[in-house]
């Protein structure tokens, strides 16, 4: 099946009119071949690809005269039913959806700048009013997104999460034609579903401390779930003991690859979507989170990073997964990555500016051989981070050697 999405795009590789789309794609196995000797790990785990719970979806990006993007999109085991665990990938919903609140708020007076304050309304929460990170010493909701972006920051997306609460993120999110996306829960904290539907008292006050704007503490009444039921593996462990059956992820959080390669793709190429199917945030905020989408931790001033700590590679899977390495400086990487109970996920928009080539691609691969959770025995460096390295690795040189009539305009990313 074929997925072709035709537009014309505008200033930049970023802005294009709107366009109409289909939602058929190719096979990408056929492009898969003759991986065996240059690319072992890539070959092994399609060969076992049911094993390894394999999904790739990856985007051919052409241009015409006029720089109007052509996508044509293949797909490998892509099935909307087959539930992962998406880990740190929701981070980049919450942070867009961050925005979004703010432009309908803006009235207030409150930006991404302005410094928020959570406060706490039960036993189980906790006050953030400080962040020593932040050169002004406090937080505020584009601190917190340069912090998710850079290094997939959990505390900082659990105060987004906080701001929105599930009712507003899910409903957003469905609104969107996400419709295979549940976000119900913080992240790596021991909050029951019933907690997590529970959400901090926040306020946005200025340099004198002066309430702009609050929100009490909320509830959400409704309870988020999969409805499907689905479990993983065949045992977990639980409070340091063995419990020999799948772990239920009825409650957990649910983010297909169709709906996060799409979510990227409304970043990058916003106008290949209806009007309401769209982030609604401004230009300046549409690239600050393109940027610091690409940005490798070393590179950042504020917050700053140790680079032994968060090397160049840090959330580069594709092509650059594995031992620390730099990027070369030409390759621009805009991405989210995720990490938790064996899976690992990533999806980028992959641009070489030097040899004027651009590509989606998505990707989320299950590394458990002994199907035990929370065991912290996953094959993550054996074979998840080989695999999307060669897997980007791959399909990077075959767009270098795809013809195209076209060469992109790509003068707009730095």
């Amino acid at each position: 099946m074929i997925r072709r999405i035709v537009c014309a795009l505008l200033l930049s590789p970023f802005f294009v009119n709107p366009c109409l789309a289909d939602d058929t794609f190719y096979p990408l196995l056929p492009l898969l071949k003759d991986t065996a000797l240059t690319y072992p790990i890539l070959n092994h785990v399609v060969q076992q690809q049911t094993k390894y719970k394999l999904q790739i979806i990856y985007t051919q990006v052409d241009r015409d005269h006029d720089n109007q993007p052509t996508l044509t999109t293949y797909q490998l085991g892509l099935n909307e039913q087959n539930y992962f665990y998406p880990a740190s990938t929701v981070k980049l919903p919450i942070s867009l959806l961050a925005l979004e609140w703010l432009e309908q708020h803006k009235a207030s007076g409150i930006s991404a700048t302005t410094t928020m304050l959570t406060d706490s309304a039960s036993a189980e929460q906790t006050i953030q009013d400080s962040d020593l990170s932040n050169s002004k010493g406090v937080p505020n909701i584009a601190h917190y997104i340069k912090k998710i972006l850079l290094v997939s920051d959990n505390d900082a997306s659990n105060r987004l999460y906080e701001l929105l609460g599930q009712d507003y993120i899910n409903n957003a999110l469905a609104a969107k034609g996400l419709p295979n996306t549940l976000i119900t829960h913080r992240l790596s904290l021991p909050f029951t579903p019933e907690q997590n539907r529970s959400y901090n008292p926040i306020r946005f006050v200025d340099d004198n401390n002066k309430v702009l704007f609050q929100l009490p503490a909320r509830t959400s009444t409704k309870q988020y779930l999969n409805s499907d039921k689905p479990v993983i593996g065949k045992a977990y462990i639980a409070a340091g003991k063995m419990v020999h059956r799948p772990m239920d992820f009825s409650d957990k959080n649910r983010l297909s690859l169709t709906d996060f390669d799409g979510i990227i793709k409304r970043i990058v190429f916003p106008e290949l979507y209806p009007v309401h199917q769209r982030f609604n945030i401004s230009k300046q905020q549409r690239d600050f989170v393109l940027r610091y989408m690409s940005m490798l931790p070393p590179s950042s001033i504020e917050p700053k990073y140790d680079a032994i700590a968060f090397p160049p590679n840090y959330s580069k899977f594709l092509m650059f997964g594995g031992v620390n390495q730099n990027v070369p400086d030409h390759i621009k990487i805009f991405n989210k990555t995720g990490w938790a109970y064996g899976h690992v996920i990533d999806g980028a928009y992959i641009v070489d500016v030097k040899n004027q080539i651009e590509f989606f691609l998505s990707a989320v691969v299950y590394a458990n051989d002994n199907e035990v959770l929370n065991d912290d025995n996953y094959q993550v460096e054996e074979i998840a981070l080989p695999l999307l390295n060669q897997l980007g690795n791959f399909l990077y040189q075959l767009e270098l050697k795809r013809n195209r009539k076209y060469k992109p305009v790509l003068s707009s990313i730095n």
